[in-house]
């Protein structure tokens, strides 16, 4: 491979291809339900921030596993017809990623993943200069070995890291610590500090970790962060909900693309809320990543879900 060009994100992380099957109730279990369609489409949390970023108009590179299958050339598809640089291992007779996907009539999904242990991203496959040539790093910490060498290496060289997390994975803490933009899902805080209240976690993930920023995103409350001196609690925007699958990884896209733009932090977290609730008003974990006028045309225009102030 040639010699990786200076890029605005390089992202570290999940790809998967995602079979969605619409219903309008999840079914009871024992049940037995008719579907009328069913979607393929490609997805994962980091291969999906990374297109939306790239569809915004920044320079991305993703670096990430694949089998030698045909979900595998649809992300390798995916990846050329978006212009991201893609830094892909094949394993070859191994299965790329899958995940099912069932999402009800409120749009709200259940997510079911199969993915072969092959196709774990390890540190050795790593090459330093795809990651210190760029302007951010976003991981998501599946592949936590492999995660914390590249995270290293950015926050070494001064480069932000943004995290994506929802999982207590082993060795995550020693991941954290490299972590400037801490985003992670709402139980996480709380379970990793062992908190009680999700302020009190967020404060206690900064001061342990030297966390720029630590925040936790609330589905339609929208996100709460902690900078050091205040909370910032911006609520979702209310929009007809089709698909809620890969809301946060265009969450994260939108708050790396404020980030590298030099904005404010609430203006940070609005952009990725609406770019978040834009992405849930189609189909898949990429169908609603809109442009930056639609963006910014819903945050000017949307209404918000009223949610309750946070601590001091």
């Amino acid at each position: 491979m040639s010699e990786p060009s200076l890029v605005d994100l390089v992202g570290v992380g999940l790809n998967a291809t995602d079979t969605l099957i619409p219903l309008a109730q999840y079914p009871e279990r024992g049940s037995k339900v008719e579907y009328s369609k069913a979607s393929i489409l490609p997805g994962g949390q980091t291969a999906s921030a990374v297109i939306a970023c790239q569809t915004w108009g920044l320079t991305t590179r993703y670096v990430g596993k694949l089998g030698d299958d045909d979900a595998a050339r649809l992300h390798r598809r995916e990846f050329e017809r978006a212009g991201v640089d893609a830094r892909v291992l094949t394993v070859h007779n191994a299965a790329s990623p899958q995940s099912l996907i069932v999402v009800d009539g409120g749009g709200e999904r259940t997510v079911l993943c199969r993915r072969d242990e092959r196709l774990l991203l390890q540190p050795a496959d790593l090459e330093r200069a795809w990651i210190v040539n760029a302007r951010a790093l976003l991981v998501d910490g599946f592949e936590t070995a492999a995660a914390t060498v590249a995270a290293g290496w950015a926050h070494s060289t001064g480069i932000p890291v943004v995290a994506d997390l929802d999982e207590l994975y082993p060795g995550v803490e020693d991941l954290i610590e490299t972590i400037d933009y801490l985003i992670v899902s709402r139980d996480f805080p709380t379970r990793l500090t062992g908190e009680r209240s999700l302020e009190q976690a967020l404060r206690r993930m900064k001061s342990r970790y030297g966390c720029t920023v630590t925040a936790a995103t609330l589905g339609q409350d929208g996100v709460l962060a902690w900078d050091g001196s205040r909370f910032h609690l911006r609520p979702a925007y209310c929009v007809p909900v089709a698909d809620t699958t890969g809301a946060g990884d265009i969450f994260h896209a939108g708050f790396i693309y404020g980030l590298l733009h030099g904005w404010p932090l609430a203006r940070q977290l609005d952009f990725a809320c609406a770019a978040a609730a834009l992405n849930c008003t189609a189909t898949g974990a990429r169908g609603g990543i809109g442009p930056i006028e639609g963006i910014e045309e819903l945050m000017a225009t949307a209404p918000r879900y009223a949610v309750a102030p946070a601590a001091d």
